[in-house]
């Protein structure tokens, strides 16, 4: 893969690695990195007990907005009647998504599996009484998208667990390090029984925050992970032994320092089914972020909450589609390719071509007219809106014939070529991206 060529003044560039996931060599996965890479979308599902009362998924009682008895009982309400996942699995692949993570258990201890450890489980204890997984993965897998399993790592339920309620524990792991012990048992055995029985290509860890990476082994759960399956991958909530970044809801400003990150971000303003929330993003504001995070050589894992009997709130399978109409006109500005250009450059989100010769540029609300880049030391040979058969022309301005530094290259985008939601132009260069990076003046 070639990589974008910069000339520098005065300015240095270091490699870091990201220090969340100080555990890991961000050399030793990259080939198994790839297909996250190029990937850019992801559906999140949050489904469990808490959809059948809309309430709060575990943290309702955890911060004691009801009592966990009234938590529980919801247990006897969660049918997933209507659960059909092969409609699941056709909405997320017409979304655009490469991979779809959904919550194989969530703080409240409630398995959508048949564990066989002595647990709440939705097999056991509610009326929809069979394995919710098995039938999910296999839709997914017809569809040819990545399995992703979120497993929390913390157990408010649990008896052997510390953790219960936000101003009350059961007791210190210091105090009493066999039953620690057994919950670590508990918990491991667990995780193995979802890697034996799925196979998760990705694996959304919870919780870690709670304890230490001794406390939670995470250095033995990644291993028997990779050990099973070499190529799994690891979010970032493993107290430094993850894969990736994963900033929740709030967009970072400045790029994540390590290699690969993802946005997990719900479309309103919570995870599980929520019908007082009626708070919903509108295809044009998901859409305007999913740019920006992959302009930012980030991914988006976009989240949906399904009510108990299984059926997806309309107002999430509108964003879905009109995400998916986007994403398959726009799909060559999007999947497979690279971070976009260093700010300063266009301002907008774009991304770059893998092998560097075409930039796309996204733009930001309903531009139309003169847009702008600066700093591009290549000529164009072509630019295009994306998605149609409009051509455009371009002016370069204030490019002196005895410097070296490039003019500003003018774009005049007609309202005819204007998508609905964000409209995409290409680029095509005689060579590999250079650019200028300097100050201006004589250099």
């Amino acid at each position: 893969m070639k990589r974008i060529m910069l000339i520098l003044c005065g300015l240095s560039f270091a490699s870091t690695q990201g220090m969340a996931q100080q555990k890991i060599n961000q050399d030793s996965i990259r080939q198994k990195m790839q297909w996250f890479a190029d990937a850019k979308l992801g559906i999140f599902i949050h489904w469990g007990i808490y959809s059948v009362n809309g309430v709060d998924e575990s943290w309702s009682f955890h911060n004691k907005k009801i009592s966990y008895a009234d938590y529980m009982n919801q247990m006897k309400g969660f049918t997933a009647k209507n659960y059909n996942p092969q409609q699941w699995a056709d909405l997320i692949k017409e979304s655009g998504a490469r991979y779809s993570v959904i919550t194989t258990k969530h703080h409240d201890g409630v398995a959508l599996w048949p564990t066989k450890e002595n647990h709440f489980s939705v097999v056991k204890n509610t009326p929809a009484q069979r394995d919710l997984l098995k039938p999910f993965y296999e839709a997914l897998d017809k569809n040819g998208i990545k399995r992703g399993a979120y497993f929390s790592l913390i157990d408010w339920s649990h008896p052997d667990y510390p953790g219960f309620l936000k101003d009350s524990s059961r007791y210190k792991v210091a105090d009493n390090p066999q039953k620690w012990q057994r919950f670590q048992r508990f918990f491991q055995n667990q995780i193995n029984e979802i890697n034996k029985a799925y196979k998760p290509d990705l694996w959304w860890f919870d919780g870690d925050w709670e304890h230490s990476a001794d406390e939670w082994q995470s250095k033995t759960v990644r291993a028997n992970i990779l050990n099973l399956k070499p190529g799994a991958i690891i979010n970032g909530r493993l107290q430094g032994y993850g894969d990736y970044e994963t900033p929740e809801q709030n967009f970072p400003v400045t790029k994540p320092k390590f290699n690969w990150w993802e946005l997990c971000m719900t479309t309103n303003n919570n995870w599980g089914y929520h019908p007082d929330d009626t708070n919903y993003k509108t295809p044009f504001e998901v859409i305007t972020i999913f740019a920006d995070a992959i302009s930012n050589g980030g991914n988006l894992l976009l989240d949906i909450g399904p009510k108990e009997d299984g059926t997806i709130p309309a107002e999430q399978v509108h964003i879905l589609k009109e995400l998916g109409k986007w994403n398959k006109k726009h799909e060559e500005a999007i999947f497979g390719t690279l971070a976009g250009l260093p700010q300063g450059h266009f301002y907008g989100p774009s991304t770059i071509s893998k092998d560097s010769t075409t930039i796309y540029l996204f733009l930001p609300g309903q531009t139309v007219g003169n847009i702008m880049l600066k700093g591009l030391d290549n000529t164009i040979k072509d630019i295009q809106v994306v998605g149609t058969n409009e051509h455009l022309q371009h002016k370069i301005v204030g490019k002196v014939s005895w410097s070296p530094i490039p003019g500003l290259v003018f774009i005049n985008v007609p309202e005819k070529a204007k998508d609905p939601y964000m409209t995409v132009v290409k680029l095509k260069l005689d060579k590999p991206v250079k650019l200028y990076r300097g100050r201006g003046g004589l250099s």
